[in-house]
């Protein structure tokens, strides 16, 4: 049983938090446990080793994603740092229920759309956060019926993933709706007393109709250490969900950590378990409390364990800053309140393989070029892939092209197919082929000049002729 406050991620002061140092030999476990892990195949490349986060990610088969408030976006250094390292977006709070329907029936979309068209000019993926949840919950909700309480949660999801259709990578659908402590029980929230058991099976099922191309996900904190409580009772849920065919996709695990609650030994163990039933598993609101070498250490140690589990798809920090941070004076963060690079960072890029361009300067020039880096301005990018859409015979594909930590005039990537595969239409770039009609290279069209951190993407058809196989990206080469 963990005997310190939650970490919750909620708009108002956190609560009391231990300011120790950070037990990071608790970390050593689950890293030496990694060794036995195999290698996982990423659908990115690059022409050297990535010197940012969603680049060494990418080349990892993994996202690195952050989360953002609307209200800081008007700031360059924080856009230059958002656009530069991460290519994954939540939204902190313009996404939660409170914001987007305040009123019955009443909806306001004009923040989280800013922060959606943000993530789709710029090729990030989206997460959206959250749908059905006890906290931020606008009053009005807590005096409904069981019948107008079933029908406004059904409501609110649908208009919600209605709103955000085609651009939600993965979506919350339910958080936090167990206790804490050792009786694995069900939270006594306003959906528990009036819904019982049911509404999250409910709350999931309407959410696939609602789109059925996004990823559907449990989200919770305090579910890291697989002996706990707590743990147990969600993965039992989701082992439930799974053999009953109720539609869930993924699991997030939050992961706030601090000195009374660290990165447990079992955490790998914690992943694995779940990703077993056969669910994506994402760290989604990763940041832990202190400084220096033993939080670089506990945040090396969360990224190796999501990379030896194959289906731990990507790693969300909550926030770009420590100044901006819910808990701020815990600094959990990769960048410190001048945007610079701290241990905790190197942590990371230590572990996805990457290079930090030799430098610890963040954005603070003014959000230009989103710093300087010593000896890492060579020219470089990345790509990643991702499935669009998908038909009885075919299916789209977008390739994301990130240039890294300098602007870049020109770019050159490939994809491969499998036979019998072919790929019958493209867009946004200037394809060739090879002689078996297989291996695409793509080519700018008009689009090859992006500034260090900035992405483009392309796009293609795949008639699969009964091969489904996602295609497969080569190498990225700029100049």
């Amino acid at each position: 049983m963990i005997d310190t406050p939650r970490t919750s991620h909620e708009p108002r002061t956190p609560g009391r938090r231990g300011r120790s140092a950070l037990r990071n030999a608790l970390v050593v476990g689950a890293t030496l446990a990694l060794a036995a892990a195999g290698t996982v195949t990423a659908l990115t490349g690059t022409a050297s080793a990535a010197s940012t986060l969603a680049g060494a990610a990418a080349e990892q088969g993994r996202y690195f994603g952050t989360a953002i408030a609307a209200g800081r976006m008007g700031e360059s250094d924080y856009m230059s740092v958002l656009n530069r390292e991460f290519d994954s977006i939540t939204a902190e709070n313009a996404m939660k229920w409170d914001a987007l329907q305040p009123s019955r029936n009443s909806f306001n979309f004009s923040t989280a759309d800013r922060i959606a068209n943000h993530a789709r000019s710029q090729g990030m993926k989206l997460r959206g956060h959250t749908l059905v949840w006890h906290s931020q919950l606008p009053s009005w909700v807590t005096s409904l019926s069981t019948n107008d309480l079933r029908s406004t949660m059904n409501n609110h999801i649908n208009r919600v993933m209605g709103q955000y259709k085609g651009q939600v990578h993965s979506w919350d659908v339910v958080n936090e709706a167990f206790e804490d402590g050792s009786s694995g029980a069900r939270r006594n929230s306003v959906f528990q007393q009036r819904l019982g058991n049911g509404f999250i099976e409910e709350a999931f099922r309407t959410a696939r109709a609602a789109d059925p191309d996004a990823k559907l996900c449990y989200n919770d904190y305090n579910t890291d250490n697989w002996n706990h409580a707590k743990t147990q009772a969600v993965y039992n849920m989701v082992r439930d969900f799974k053999s009953r065919g109720v539609p869930i996709d993924c699991v997030g695990f939050q992961a706030h950590f601090n000195s009374g609650n660290p990165v447990p030994s079992n955490y790998h163990t914690t992943l694995q378990n779940f990703a077993d039933l056969g669910v994506d598993v994402q760290i989604t609101e990763l940041d832990i409390a202190g400084s220096g070498s033993s939080q670089a250490e506990q945040f090396k140690g969360v990224t190796q364990a999501c990379l030896a589990v194959s289906r731990c798809t990507g790693i969300t920090v909550w926030g770009v800053t420590d100044k901006y941070s819910w808990r701020s004076s815990d600094t959990p963060l990769l960048f410190d309140g001048n945007y610079n690079k701290k241990p905790a960072y190197q942590g990371v890029m230590e572990a996805l393989g990457g290079s930090d361009g030799g430098g610890t300067t963040g954005g603070t020039d003014g959000g230009t070029d989103g710093g300087t880096t010593g000896g890492g301005d060579t020219a470089s990018c990345t790509v990643t892939y991702e499935q669009t859409e998908r038909w009885g015979d075919r299916f789209n594909g977008r390739v994301t092209v990130r240039a890294g930590s300098a602007p870049i005039t020109n770019w050159s990537t490939t994809v491969t197919v499998s036979s019998p595969q072919k790929i019958s239409a493209t867009w946004n770039g200037t394809p060739s082929w090879d002689s078996s009609g297989n291996v695409m290279t793509m080519r700018p069209s008009g689009n090859g000049t992006l500034a260090a951190g900035s992405s483009t993407s392309f796009g293609f058809t795949v008639m699969a002729n009964g091969n489904w196989n996602a295609p497969r990206l080569g190498s990225c080469t700029a100049s």
